[in-house]
């Protein structure tokens, strides 16, 4: 018996239309560091230097995860040093991030958020100067045309590219005439 007189192999108990169980979803996006933002599917490279903007360590996430929560992982990820500084952008800002750099013993210099509640009194402007080799490390890490296109789909490829254009950075620095 087939109900609503369908004929055809997509035949449902209801005659309403809707899409079969299980559907045409995107499975194990979630998992390889991909994320929907405005732009679509997007990735976030969270970048970890010392202050002469040489690359560190890099965390991958997807393109619609916030900063801040990425703080606390940056802190442990690289070389075991204990900074005396730590430079971020408003995206890093909130109490427990500064508390977490505190508690390194490091200074947070991570500018306020317009609609914070209560602003540290002081802000390090000399120190947060130096957040443009940052800026300028992200944009070496770039100008590898696989990085900044995400020519990679697995979250393991993507980050071992970024892992080898890193090396390729540094290696350029060490080996200067």
């Amino acid at each position: 018996m087939q109900p609503h007189g369908a004929c055809h192999a997509d035949v449902r108990q209801h005659g309403r239309t809707r899409p079969r169980l299980g559907g045409r979803r995107q499975r194990g996006a979630e998992t390889q560091g991909l994320g929907r933002s405005r732009g679509g599917y997007s990735t976030k490279i969270h970048l970890k230097t010392d202050f002469d903007g040489h690359p560190l360590a890099f965390e991958i996430t997807g393109g619609e995860k916030a900063d801040a929560p990425m703080f606390e992982t940056l802190l442990r990820l690289g070389p075991d040093t204990a900074p005396r500084a730590v430079v971020a952008d408003k995206g890093y800002d909130s109490r427990a991030n500064r508390a977490a750099a505190r508690a390194l013993g490091a200074i947070p210099v991570i500018p306020v958020k317009a609609n914070a509640a209560n602003p540290p009194k002081h802000f390090g402007r000399a120190l947060y100067r130096g957040r443009a080799r940052i800026e300028q490390a992200v944009g070496k890490l770039k100008r590898f045309k696989r990085i900044a296109l995400r020519c990679e789909k697995t979250r393991t490829n993507f980050s071992s590219f970024v892992a080898l254009a890193i090396g390729f950075i540094l290696v350029q620095f060490v080996h200067t005439a």
